[in-house]
């Protein structure tokens, strides 16, 4: 059987199933393979009745006992039924499951696992797996049980028997596409005995040995994937040799504040880039507030005085709009034109610029993705930056850089990302970390209460507002949801008129037009509006340093490093900042959550903490689109595993770059196949 063969080969999988299967991105033998438990249980312990545990997970050997009853009490149905071994006896019970009842006979012999509990007098296992035993041959009885992630269609008994059947139909014949001098070094278990282990593991040490086996060859996939595309960007290709220009140092004096040492360090990495004879590719990572638009400003400075073009592409016409604002009055003293390019100009006004910047007209533009559309063509291209790199592909970036003949591409990121996870969301560039805030930058003081410090959170804002402040209030929804106690911004917004009379309340959500929020964006800037209510259109790069509180609704629903994005809109002027983060919620996830915000201000430490609370799969809703998913590898818990994955990349791609080597067949064929589709245009 072919990996790349439909999942419906497989014994088991009808047309009902399939469909199931589909739903949980399951097509292809392969991709059921590699549907991995998400936890286990261990069967291999089965109790007698007289010494199960309470509110703990038991498994039990016993007879059907009684007939099995339906039961109802108000709208739910109980499936009941007394199980009886030689120590004792139990019920098991499970709910809305009524079709259960026919499903058992006396005197059969099951095993069940479940949480026992003793309620109404009586001692119950509740909604528990079971498995008849047949002759004692039954393949999932006594012995480690995986559980998979399945649609709520689908049962476990189910989705386990067709991955063992696809085991079985697979058996000894998966090709091994690891190198053995790579399995040697590395201590890797071959790949056969890891597929079929990490499903059914033998023990405890073959479940660990089959794992490192595996996360060790997704991490070598990805990094040698993206070290091979990082290599053959530029390869070939003529770069742009910039030359370094006196008249820089004049434009940093004209600056109306001195660089910070790491913006001095990081502008230098750049230059060097720029300078030599290979095609930049460089991410540049900084805190919020650390400066990076500067930096930008001085790479596109360097690249118009060599006469060249410069473009700089931001996820929103917000934060589009204020890099424009923002720089041109500085480029603006020594001759350098800018321009605006976004969805919301009128059509006469894009063909306007369309013309000025085709024709050389303007040296640099700022822009949305409406950059990246066809009709956009420049006269010389020379240096692309996209910033908050996070919210476009790999294949925008490239979009863009297509537009030039082989310019220097910059990215730009304040999502603050442990290093050793750069490097693998951004394993096609060369990293550069500014890590120190500008002086005068202050700490924000942080709160996190419940609902009922609200009117000593509105007393507290309107001082501020008193001495002439603003403040921004984050709401998670633009409507009000029915169900649930969320604050939306528009009822919100309403609640705060009438709280706050005599001051401007409005708000500003991503359904809005862009001229709308551009103006409620501008009237706040001017300090026509007070108190701006808002979603998260809001959380990057926005600039207003007047606004001294940042007050958070249902902080619970954001994740860390979005909280501290947020919180990142106040403290960028001269007066004392606060943010305030308020939820109801007791869960224990988000009471950490909190205590970290409270705690520190640097987003380094609360990006680890993020990924280290939520695990990789949440976390990545920041990483760039495009990168395969990961399966196994757990990006907190597998840094010493990824290190030798990088080891090995570095290596085997030192010996054959192009894995044109017989031996690297198989892996060539594994890694295009584990990026296709995700970096369209690339491949070994």
């Amino acid at each position: 059987m072919d990996l790349s063969h439909p999942v419906e080969v497989v014994k088991g999988v009808g047309e009902q199933t399939l469909k199931k299967l589909n739903k949980l991105g399951i097509y292809t033998v392969e991709d059921l393979l590699y549907h991995f438990p998400r936890s286990y249980e261990d069967r291999s312990k089965i109790i007698k009745i007289s010494q199960i545990e309470y509110n703990k997970t038991n498994t039990i050997l016993a007879k059907i006992n009684t007939l099995p009853q339906n039961i109802k009490r108000g709208k739910k149905i109980i499936t009941k039924v007394n199980l009886r071994d030689d120590s004792g006896s139990i019920f098991a019970v499970w709910f809305g499951q009524p079709y259960l009842k026919k499903q058992f006979k006396l005197n059969d012999t099951y095993i069940f696992t479940g949480k026992v509990t003793y309620k109404y007098g009586q001692i119950q296992i509740e909604s528990p797996d079971y498995e008849k035993i047949v002759d004692d041959k039954d393949i999932f009885t006594k012995r480690i049980i995986p559980i998979y992630p399945s649609t709520y269609k689908l049962s476990q008994k189910v989705i386990r028997q067709i991955i063992y059947n696809a085991l079985v139909e697979t058996q000894n014949q998966l090709i091994e596409f690891l190198p053995l001098w790579i399995r040697k070094k590395y201590k890797l278990a071959d790949y056969n005995y890891a597929i079929h282990n990490i499903h059914f593991p033998e023990s405890e040490d073959s479940f660990l040995i089959s794992r490192k086996r595996l996360v060790f060859e997704e991490l070598f996939l990805l990094q040698t994937g993206l070290m091979s595309i990082k290599n053959k960007i530029g390869k070939n290709k003529k770069a742009i040799k910039f030359k370094e220009i006196k008249e820089l140092d004049d434009f940093i004096k004209s600056l109306p504040f001195e660089l910070t040492n790491a913006q001095k360090r990081v502008f230098n990495e750049i230059k060097q880039d720029m300078i030599n004879d290979k095609i930049m590719n460089r991410l540049v990572q900084g805190d919020v507030g650390s400066g990076k638009t500067i930096i930008a400003a001085l790479a596109l400075f360097l690249a118009v005085k060599n006469g060249y073009q410069g473009v700089m592409m931001a996820p929103t016409e917000v934060l589009a709009t204020q890099h424009y604002k923002g720089l041109t009055p500085l480029l603006e003293k020594f001759n350098i034109k800018t321009g605006l390019l976004t969805g919301s100009l009128t059509k006469k006004q894009k063909e306007n610029i369309l013309n000025q910047i085709k024709n050389g007209d303007i040296d640099i533009v700022f822009g949305t993705h409406a950059l990246i559309q066809e009709k956009v063509s420049f006269k010389s291209l020379g240096l692309v930056i996209t910033d908050e790199q996070h919210r476009f592909g790999v294949r925008q970036r490239n979009m863009l850089s297509e537009k030039g003949n082989n310019p220097d591409v910059l990215v730009m990121t304040a999502t603050p990302i442990p290093r050793t996870l750069a490097l693998i969301l951004y394993g096609d560039l060369d990293i550069s970390i500014i890590d120190e805030l500008p002086p005068g930058r202050k700490n924000i003081d942080t709160y996190a209460v419940n609902s009922s410090y609200r009117h000593r959170i509105y007393q507290f804002i309107k001082k501020e507002l008193i001495n002439g402040r603003q403040a921004y209030v984050i709401c998670p929804m633009v409507e009000e949801a029915e169900e649930e106690n969320l604050k939306s911004v528009i009822s919100y917004t309403e609640e705060l008129q009438k709280e706050f009379k005599g001051y401007k309340v409005s708000y500003l959500h991503g359904k809005m037009k862009p001229k709308e929020k551009q103006k409620i964006m501008n009237d706040f800037s001017e300090g026509k509006i007070q108190i701006l209510v808002s979603t998260t259109v809001i959380e990057v790069g926005v600039n207003v340093p007047n606004a001294t509180i940042m007050l958070i609704e249902n902080a619970e629903r954001f994740g860390l490093a979005q909280l501290h994005q947020l919180r990142g809109r106040v403290g960028r002027g001269e007066f004392k900042s606060y943010c305030i983060l308020i939820t109801d919620s007791k869960n224990k996830v988000t009471i950490e959550r909190m205590k970290i915000m409270k705690k520190t201000n640097n987003g380094f430490k609360i990006s680890e903490t993020d990924l280290k609370i939520r695990g990789p799969g949440e976390f990545f809703g920041t990483r760039q689109h495009g990168l395969p998913d990961l399966k196994i590898a757990n990006l907190y818990k597998d840094i010493p595993i990824l290190k030798k994955a990088q080891e090995a990349s570095e290596i085997i791609l030192s010996i054959d770059p192009n894995l044109d080597k017989e031996e690297h067949k198989f892996l060539k064929e594994k890694i295009n196949k584990f990026f296709e589709e995700k970096i369209k245009n690339i491949s070994l």
